[in-house]
C-alpha cells in the first residue's frame, strides 16, 4: 500500500482521540505516504511529527461537490482521490452521498468510520475499531503527540526567562457546563503562586476563553504567570511538555497535555471519564459530585494536588 489517506473533521479532542488510530496505520504501513485531510490548524499537529507525510484542508470550497449526489465533482479532486490505494473517513455521512461519490472517482478501498461515539467504550477504540477491516487492532487507547525541533525552539525562547517549575493551567473548555468557577481557577492560581516559589503559572488561552483569560489576567498582573495567547496548536503542545503540571477540564487542550505526557489533574463535570479522559499512566481525574462542576469545592481541588505535587517530585 503506497498512498494512504485519512479524513477527519471534528474539534482538537476529536482528532487527538483518532490518534491512536493514525498510530496503528502509520505503524503498520511505515513506508506509505500517509496523509490527513482536516482542518488545518488542527491536523498540523500530525505533519512531520512521526504520522502524517503531508496534510490537506478540508476547508476548500470545490469539495463541496462530494457532497451532492449525482452533481460534476470537482476534476482535480477525483484525480486526487484515485490516487490514494486506502481511504478511511470519519465524516459524518448517514446517506454515504460522500462515499459514492469516492466510487464514482474510482476509490475501491474505503473503511467508512462513523465519528460517533456511544457510550459502550472509550471513544479511542471505537475510533479505531474500523481498521479491524486491515487486520489492526487497538491495544494502547493512549494518544502521544511528538513536537519536533522547530515547535522545541520556539517553546525554549517563549519560556526563556520564566522560573521554573511549569505549572500550566487552562481554565476554559469548549462548553460552561464542562468549566470550574472561575473564582476556583483565581484562588487555585493564587495558591499555586504563594506555595510554589520559585515557579511560572502558564495559562493557555483557547479559542472561547477570551473572557475569561481577560479577567484572569486582570488578577494576576502581579504574579508570576505568562499566557500562551494566539499560538499555533504545535507550539501548545511543545510549551505544555516542558510543564511540570497540567490542571485543566474535559477539553481539547486537556487531551494535547496528556499527549505530551504533562503530569495532569482533569476537572471532569457532565461528560463521562471512561469515555471521553485522555488515557495515560500520567493522567488523574478528578469528577465532581453528579457531575456537575459548580459543586466542585476549591478545597477538594486544592487537597488533591499535594499528591499530584509530590508524585512528580514537588512539594508545597
Amino acid at each position: 500500500m503506497n498512498r494512504i489517506l485519512v479524513i477527519r473533521g471534528g474539534a482538537i479532542g476529536d482528532f487527538l482521540l483518532t490518534l491512536p488510530a493514525l498510530k496503528l496505520l502509520r505503524d503498520a504501513f511505515p513506508s506509505a505516504h500517509l496523509e490527513i485531510l482536516g482542518y488545518k490548524h488542527i491536523i498540523a499537529l500530525a505533519e512531520n511529527r512521526g504520522y502524517a507525510d503531508s496534510v490537506r484542508s478540508i476547508d476548500y470550497a470545490p469539495l463541496a461537490s462530494f457532497f451532492s449526489r449525482d452533481g460534476e465533482l470537482a476534476a482535480e479532486l477525483a484525480q486526487y482521490f484515485h490516487s490514494f490505494q486506502q481511504i478511511v473517513s470519519y465524516l459524518f455521512d448517514p446517506d454515504e452521498i460522500f462515499a459514492d461519490n469516492l466510487k464514482r472517482c474510482g476509490v475501491k478501498n474505503l473503511i467508512k468510520a462513523s465519528p460517533q461515539i456511544n457510550d459502550g467504550e472509550h471513544a479511542a477504540r471505537q475510533l479505531a475499531r474500523p481498521l479491524e477491516q486491515l487486520g489492526l487492532f487497538l491495544e494502547d487507547p493512549a494518544a502521544v503527540l511528538y513536537p519536533n525541533k522547530e515547535d522545541r525552539m520556539f517553546a525554549k525562547k517563549f519560556l526563556e526567562r520564566s522560573a521554573r517549575p511549569l505549572l500550566a493551567l487552562h481554565p476554559g473548555s469548549g462548553g460552561e457546563r464542562k468549566n470550574w468557577a472561575l473564582e476556583n481557577w483565581r484562588k487555585l492560581g493564587d495558591w499555586l503562586t504563594e506555595s510554589m516559589q520559585p515557579s511560572t503559572l502558564l495559562v493557555v488561552i483557547g479559542e472561547a476563553d477570551e473572557s475569561r483569560a481577560q479577567q484572569l489576567k486582570e488578577s494576576w498582573a502581579k504574579r508570576r504567570v505568562c499566557f500562551a495567547h494566539n499560538l499555533s496548536l504545535p507550539q501548545v503542545a511543545a510549551l505544555l511538555e516542558q510543564c511540570a503540571l497540567f490542571i485543566g477540564h474535559d477539553s481539547g487542550i486537556s487531551h494535547l497535555a496528556a499527549a505530551v505526557g504533562v503530569p495532569s489533574l482533569l476537572l471532569f463535570g457532565p461528560t463521562d471519564p471512561e469515555i471521553w479522559a485522555p488515557v495515560g499512566e500520567n493522567v488523574r481525574i478528578l469528577r465532581a459530585p453528579e457531575g456537575n462542576l459548580r459543586a466542585l469545592e476549591f478545597q477538594t481541588v486544592r487537597d488533591a494536588l499535594p499528591y499530584e505535587l509530590m508524585r512528580i517530585g514537588m512539594s508545597t
